[in-house]
């Protein structure tokens, strides 16, 4: 009897050491075990109707966007035949192809350059916890949470020969000013984007301000011993210790611009003579038209296209970050 109580008082401490509850040791096939089992499978059902979501929503589309992109589905006709490459074939003859594709991939260039300029400096402006820059922050993120239609409305009717801004300048300058921001072929696509720019750059400032803000202080007072300026510290120190930052946003930027419609319909619907035309607006224009295969081959395209761009620009920034 003694040796027996003197094993059961061995096997309650081994219990209080290892963290178990005495009343759950048993059989593995026994309550225990189901509920483990249980929890172990319980999580695995939420991902349930975010993947069905994902399916009918993304993946789906996506499959039928490589199917008629290959058909002369239009709205002329009730059969869809099978006509191989010949909407490619089309699309790169008449020369539409290039155009709106070297039209799309210098607006979201011009967008990532912007936005990540005016984001980066606006996070040092309002590195600082005052109250003024709190207020700032608040200010300058409005815009992302703003509709981009509606932003794209409100620089148009801003940006007309008679809007409020050549109001201000010729009122400024004491003369009658009409200037057509929007009405230049060569400019105008560098006005759209920024315009877009201005509306993101909100993100932009918050992604940088986290990287500014998660900086290891030793480095920084060695940078400060050393007796390094504040403009060659940030440039020889601080702004290396961006580069996670930068990857993000340059990223998000410049592949979220390529799928750009709202800003650019609201302002200037493609024009002035197409050189704002992206491959969106395109797409757009097309569908309206009743020519449903060729416009799903631009929007095949452009899936690719930013498929194609996205792991070689993430693979070359994450090198970046490796060598700083």
């Amino acid at each position: 009897m003694a040796v027996a109580g003197d094993a059961d008082i061995a096997v309650r401490g081994d219990d209080r050491r290892s963290g178990r509850s005495p009343a759950r040791r048993g059989r593995p096939g026994g309550q225990g075990g189901q509920s483990r089992r249980e929890r172990a499978n319980h999580p695995g059902l939420f991902l349930v109707p975010a993947f069905a979501v994902l399916g009918i929503f993304f993946f789906l589309p996506t499959l039928f966007n490589f199917v008629y992109a290959f058909t002369d589905w239009s709205g002329f006709k009730s059969e869809i035949d099978f006509v191989g490459f010949k909407n490619f074939r089309d699309l790169t003859v008449t020369g539409t192809l290039f155009g709106s594709l070297r039209i799309t991939l210098v607006y979201a260039l011009l967008v990532a350059i912007f936005q990540n300029v005016f984001g980066l400096a606006l996070a040092v402006l309002l590195e600082r916890d005052t109250r003024l820059n709190r207020f700032a922050r608040v200010c300058f993120f409005i815009p992302v949470v703003m509709s981009a239609l509606a932003v794209g409305y409100i620089f148009q009717a801003l940006l007309k020969p008679d809007g409020a801004l050549n109001g201000a300048v010729g009122a400024v300058l004491g003369t009658d000013v009409t200037i057509a921001w929007l009405g230049d072929t060569t400019w105008t696509i560098v006005v759209v984007a920024l315009i877009h720019a201005w509306k993101w750059m909100g993100l932009s400032m918050l992604i940088y301000l986290a990287g500014l803000k998660t900086m290891p202080e030793d480095i920084l007072e060695a940078a400060r011993i050393d007796g390094a300026s504040a403009w060659k510290a940030f440039w020889a120190v601080r702004f290396p210790l961006l580069a996670p930052a930068v990857t993000f946003s340059v990223a998000t930027a410049l592949l979220g611009s390529m799928n750009g419609f709202d800003i650019v319909q609201a302002t200037t619907e493609g024009g002035p003579a197409r050189t704002t035309e992206i491959l969106n607006i395109f797409i757009y224009r097309t569908f309206g038209q009743g020519l449903f295969a060729q416009a799903t081959t631009m929007s095949l395209i452009l899936f690719l296209t930013v498929v194609l761009l996205a792991f070689p620009l993430i693979r070359t920034l994450r090198k970046r970050e490796e060598v700083l």
